[in-house]
């Protein structure tokens, strides 16, 4: 084996992104991966009901509670957490399987899952994206229109707790500005590519 092929890098990267509701993280992540080769968004599982405009299999998959428990018995989840009275999780096997042909994975899940994905896999990359100010996420859950106001109050207290285990991650991006917010987490991923060993913690 050459020298160059020695560093060259086999294995993808794992980033997580989290975010208070309302934060923007689809928006900036979707907009990120439009202008990125070699990367896939993780498509989650979950038990709630599908919205009126999200699709199986590529906003979720949607599983019922029984075949859920049954993926959790069976160790099918990179991590799963009960957020709102329903259950979230990571499917393992696709994940692993884009990461063993050395395509980047980026999750999108809560705090809790993301700090358990870091202690399960230390390499893994977390970045947290903030709201410019704590007010201006209250603006933006108001006026998305879809929550009633204990709705809104119960998001807005979650929240100040993931902001506080923001210290937990290694990037921080505040969406004040799309674009900005957008090249901001392209370049963090480049520049994870770029890294000797991408898997030191």
């Amino acid at each position: 084996m050459s020298l160059v092929q020695d560093f060259q890098r086999k294995r993808g990267i794992l980033f997580v992104v989290s975010g208070p509701s309302g934060v923007g993280k689809d928006t900036v992540l979707d907009r990120a991966l439009q202008n990125m080769e070699g990367i896939i968004k993780s498509v989650s599982a979950t038990t709630r009901p599908p919205r009126d405009t999200e699709r199986s299999g590529i906003d979720y998959f949607f599983y019922t509670q029984e075949r859920f428990e049954t993926e959790i018995a069976d160790a099918a989840f990179l991590e799963y957490e009960n957020y709102g009275s329903h259950f979230y999780g990571t499917p393992l096997a696709p994940v692993e399987q884009s990461l063993a042909e050395g395509t980047d994975v980026v999750l999108k899940i809560e705090v809790k899952g993301a700090l358990n994905v870091k202690q399960l896999l230390p390499a893994t990359r977390l970045i947290f994206i903030q709201p410019p100010a704590f007010s201006v996420l209250e603006e933006r859950l108001i006026g998305r229109g879809k929550d009633t106001p204990e709705k809104i109050q119960q998001r807005l207290e979650i929240a100040k707790g993931e902001l506080d285990a923001r210290r937990e991650y290694h990037y921080l991006i505040t969406n004040d500005n799309l674009e900005t917010a957008v090249n901001t987490l392209c370049a963090i991923i480049i520049a994870e590519r770029h890294r000797i060993q991408p898997e030191s913690s």
